[in-house]
């Protein structure tokens, strides 16, 4: 009887310890430090000094061997007309080759070959934009049958995206300090930066079409109007009270 006393006294015991409590993560140990992350826009506009467009010879012919034939003649003096427009070598680059079938299409017939389409295309990067209208100019005459778009640009964009970055941070930090402010904080320092994208955003493309059965009496005109470098930062900054 006392043994089994003991056995219920012991039991009775261990069932009274009180358990283990967990302790419950506070505020201040689930975030650290307040933070802020905010992005900026840093721009730097200027006038570009190159241009890239596109021309191109199309011809047609009753064969494929023909239309390749006359069209390779012809763009032998585009690009003759481009080199002696100044344009040197390395900046004359073959785009596109294509030759095509031409079909005519009837009710109730069958499609109809009627000869064949051949197709080049030249990129030109103009290094001199005081060359650009002649260059227009002189591959019409020399027999190109299309210009393209063209697009501007900056041999050494460098320097710009450097003041463009410059502003950027600048702009950044601007920007944190007014909503530290308005928050009722104080900026106590940059914990982060980062560029999320640089790029120059040129006037819009000016489509150029330009027709060999009649070159125009006076010079192409060309404006090249002013551009954009354009640079974007994001960063994290730490706040205090």
């Amino acid at each position: 009887m006392k043994t089994m006393l003991a056995v219920i006294a012991l039991s009775a015991g261990l069932s009274a310890a009180p358990p283990l409590a967990v302790a419950e993560p506070s505020g201040a140990a689930m975030f650290a430090a307040t933070t802020l992350d905010v992005s900026a826009i840093g721009e730097t506009k200027m006038r570009p000094d190159m241009a890239m467009l596109q021309l191109g010879v199309d011809t047609t012919a009753a064969t494929a061997a023909a239309a390749l034939g006359e069209n390779a003649q012809s763009m032998s003096r585009v690009v003759a007309a481009l080199r002696s427009a100044g344009i040197a070598e390395r900046d004359i680059q073959t785009a596109q080759i294509n030759l095509s079938p031409q079909y005519v299409y009837e009710q109730n017939r069958p499609p109809r070959l009627t000869g064949y389409q051949a197709a080049n295309r030249v990129n030109v990067e103009v290094r001199d934009l005081a060359r650009l209208g002649p260059v227009a100019d002189a591959v019409v005459a020399a027999g190109a049958t299309n210009i393209g778009d063209i697009s501007f640009g900056l041999a050494e964009p460098g320097p710009p995206e450097d003041s463009a970055r410059v502003a950027a941070v600048k702009a950044l930090e601007a920007k944190a300090n007014l909503y530290a402010q308005a928050a009722g904080y104080r900026v106590a320092r940059l914990v982060s930066l980062s560029e999320t994208s640089g790029e120059q955003g040129p006037p819009p493309p000016r489509p150029m079409m330009a027709m060999r059965m009649q070159a125009a009496a006076a010079p192409t005109p060309v404006e090249a109007g002013e551009m954009t470098v354009r640079v974007s930062v994001s960063g994290l900054f730490e706040l205090a009270r």
